[in-house]
């Protein structure tokens, strides 16, 4: 729950904090009084009301007069508080549901100690401590269930408050916007000239979202901003989870690890480096042609550019704690991302896309980072089948979408699992493709020669039984017989 503030920025808030003329349902100012059941329960009145006025932050001022806002000073040092045996911190954070990224400043103003708390707004649902829900009604702290109008309109509030539109970072100067974002990287990306000056490029990316003004004076980094273009992700602390991990094992399992990274800068200027990142740590396969040996890629270079835009597209930024992960095994990779996915993975080929972050996936469409909609996982499965790889695999857990690319494997080596999932991927493409799956189709899709039609035959029946393709003119004789997958019957 530490984060990273300079002592400049801290004295600052304070300053702000403390000129206005009294206390906010976003702002408490309190003396000696940090009893943890108490701290809590501010926490979670606090993250709620900035959520509903629209604040990125609330804050809690331990030192500061509640009357006049002096500064008095306070004995509180949230460092040295334990909750049984665990620390204050690991004590808050695993009491609040969701996770929130509450984080404790101990500092000095006006020659006094002082303590601040920053409490990020909530975001997706009310933030509960201990299965209990509070917001602030002026100055007082309350539950929430006893202010039914508070909490329809937050909830109205989570409807239409996207991620990317969330404030990263506030009240920064121009030169420190210029600082934090690779700006250089946007105009690239955009194709677009860079401005002459420093008005010009502000514009631009107040134009594009990116930034917005702040009341209260400078420039608000917005999340879309900073997810995309950030120089260092760590300079965001609502951000730095979602920075993109890359690691690589040994062998076949987790038990050892080689190498390990986290990705410093924004998707969308990182992009190239981190695709290039992944790809240079992929095993690769020694080939003879033209008695010759030459390596060639393990996977299709074009499906794991694909793979990695949609995980950080279709990710759910509001699942505290966690971030995109990419895993590479001797003879997998493996590619994970926050939250369970909008559409029904047996459709992910046919189905329009739905994404839960449509400002960030409009904007890396538009700088060619990502397909156009839709079109992205047909390129995958067709790579993967040109490829003649087994057939992606896709597990759903409760907060995390998993896909597996797997290394060539022979078909005497493939289960009866890996050949269903791979007929029917097939059956799926040939039918966007206003194709329908035959015998000989699926002969070229596994390198089975001609006169082996009956092993053909043998995996279109084993997807049959399994429900997942079914004739398309049940009526036509055995030699003429089509198929397409399960929801295409009527087609």
């Amino acid at each position: 729950m530490n984060g990273q503030r300079t002592p400049q920025y801290l004295e600052g808030l304070v300053r702000q904090l403390r000129a206005l003329p009294h206390e906010t349902e976003w702002v408490e100012f309190k003396c000696n009084d940090a009893e943890p059941e108490q701290i809590g329960e501010y926490v979670s009145a606090l993250s709620n009301s900035a959520a509903l006025l629209g604040k990125p932050y609330a804050y809690a001022v331990w030192g500061v007069a509640d009357d006049d806002h002096a500064i008095v000073g306070t004995s509180f040092s949230p460092s040295r508080v334990k909750v049984g045996n665990e620390e204050l911190e690991n004590w808050l954070l695993r009491s609040l549901t969701p996770k929130l990224d509450a984080r404790f400043f101990e500092m000095t103003a006006g020659g006094q100690p002082v303590v601040l708390l920053e409490v990020p707004r909530a975001p997706q649902q009310p933030v509960r401590f201990r299965d209990q829900e509070f917001i602030r009604v002026g100055s007082y702290k309350k539950k929430l269930k006893e202010h039914p109008e508070k909490e329809r309109a937050l909830w109205r509030v989570f409807e239409h408050a996207p991620f990317e539109k969330a404030v990263a970072a506030e009240h920064v100067p121009d030169e420190d916007v210029l600082r934090l974002l690779d700006y250089p990287a946007y105009f690239d990306l955009m194709q677009l000239p860079l401005p002459e000056n420093r008005t010009g490029i502000l514009s631009s990316l107040a134009g594009d979202g990116l930034i917005d003004r702040c009341a209260a004076g400078g420039w608000s980094i917005l999340s879309l901003g900073a997810l995309l273009f950030a120089k260092r992700l760590a300079d965001f602390p609502s951000l730095q989870r979602k920075a993109v991990r890359v690691v690589e094992y040994e062998g076949t399992s987790r038990v050892n690890t080689i190498r390990e990274q986290e990705g410093a800068r924004g998707y969308a200027a990182g992009f190239e480096g981190l695709v290039a990142f992944i790809n240079g740590l992929l095993p690769s396969n020694e080939v003879l042609g033209q008695a010759l040996r030459h390596a060639v890629a393990m996977f299709p270079e074009t499906a794991v550019r694909e793979l990695v835009a949609n995980m950080l597209i279709h990710q759910d930024l509001f699942v505290a704690g966690a971030g995109p992960l990419v895993e590479v095994f001797s003879d997998r990779l493996e590619i994970t991302n926050p939250g369970a996915p909008l559409v029904d993975t047996q459709r992910f080929v046919d189905a329009p896309p739905k994404s839960r972050n449509e400002s960030l996936a409009s904007l890396m469409r538009r700088m060619g980072i990502c397909e156009e909609r839709g079109s992205g996982w047909d390129k995958i499965a067709f790579q993967i089948e040109a490829f003649q790889l087994p057939a992606p695999l896709i597990q759903i857990g409760e907060e995390y979408t998993r896909v597996i690319l797997f290394a060539h494997r022979p078909l005497l080596k493939m289960d009866r699992a890996d050949r269903v999932r791979a007929v029917y991927l097939h059956a799926c493409l040939r039918y966007v493709s206003q194709e329908r799956m035959t015998n000989a189709s699926v002969r070229e899709r596994f390198g089975i020669e001609r006169h082996n039609s009956a092993t053909a035959s043998r995996l279109i029946r084993e997807a049959l039984e399994a429900e997942l393709v079914v004739p398309y003119d049940p009526e036509a004789g055995r030699k003429f017989m089509r198929y397409v997958p399960f929801w295409a019957a009527s087609g």
